[in-house]
């Protein structure tokens, strides 16, 4: 039997090796898209893009009374949302878009059992959680960002203050919602990537923002009821937007937003350090979780 060999023209690839970096950055790109559902069907759309126009309308809002009042010249001080205070009055859109956003990023690949096809590249598993990290803070950056951008513009449009006053608050607030977008996303993360159910880590994500949210609050209640304000306000520790609220407050010289002020003295440092606490330990618990599910 004679043995033939047929050339069917597969051929070595001689083109630029794009490397490390390029495959990190490509992952946070389509990441972030996938947060708000681009490249995705439309169903998939629906849900971000909702809640991302939601949480314009305050914004709008204030913008357009602050600037009828000052066309009619009522004489009345109305003034624009707070920047330091958006996120914390918006919440409950941004827990919602957290918990429906955090199991596209981090429970699709477990479902599929795609994460061992990530790390056959010159890909390491650092890199990925820092790239799905990063996309989803990206995205919640921009949930929280645009609104007060919208209300910066129309603060210069109004002519409350002078420029170099609002840009300063309009600059402060962008830190503000890139700490809240920091500590929010690595919990959301660290939440839906241990199971590999959308629906389940959707249930979970709201489940720990509803059980923190009103455990403190019930604590913050009955401390008030026996005058123990140090406890009330070290209880806002144990909720993330009520923590990033008191870091804002003795950070940036924040207005506090949340119902009960940060405890004076160490109070603001302590805050600060969980804060940094929640993030590391969350990018720690996220890296050994797909390093398990890579290795098989």
């Amino acid at each position: 039997m004679t043995s033939v060999i047929h050339d069917i023209g597969y051929r070595h690839y001689d083109g630029p090796r794009l490397g490390r970096a390029y495959a990190v950055r490509s992952l946070f790109t389509h990441n972030l898209r996938a947060a708000y559902g681009l490249g995705r069907p439309v169903k998939a759309k629906i849900m971000p893009f909702l809640l991302f126009t939601i949480m314009l309308l305050p914004a709008a809002i204030s913008v357009a009374i602050t600037a009828l009042a000052s066309s009619i010249g009522s004489g009345q001080s109305i003034n624009l949302i707070r920047y330091s205070a958006y996120a914390v009055y918006l919440q409950p859109l941004i827990a919602i878009f957290l918990a429906a956003q955090s199991p596209v990023l981090a429970s699709r690949d477990l479902r599929f059992h795609v994460t061992p096809l990530y790390f056959s590249r010159p890909l390491s598993r650092l890199d990925y959680v820092l790239a799905k990290y990063g996309a989803l803070t990206a995205a919640l950056f921009i949930l929280l960002g645009t609104p007060i951008t919208i209300l910066f513009i129309g603060a210069l449009a109004t002519k409350q203050k002078h420029l170099g006053t609002h840009a300063l608050d309009w600059a402060g607030g962008l830190v503000g919602c890139l700490m809240f977008a920091l500590v929010l996303a690595a919990i959301g993360l660290v939440v839906a990537a241990f199971t590999p159910r959308r629906g389940f880590g959707v249930t979970a994500v709201m489940a720990v923002y509803l059980i923190s949210t009103a455990a403190v609050t019930s604590i913050q209640g009955i401390a008030e009821s026996q005058t123990k304000f140090g406890v009330a306000r070290w209880a806002g520790v144990f909720t993330p937007f009520n923590l990033v609220d008191d870091v804002q407050v003795w950070a940036l010289g924040a207005k506090s937003s949340s119902p009960e002020p940060p405890p004076s003295g160490l109070g603001g440092p302590v805050f600060t350090l969980v804060c940094v606490a929640v993030v590391a330990g969350s990018l720690a618990i996220l890296y050994q979780r797909f390093r398990k599910a890579g290795a098989r």
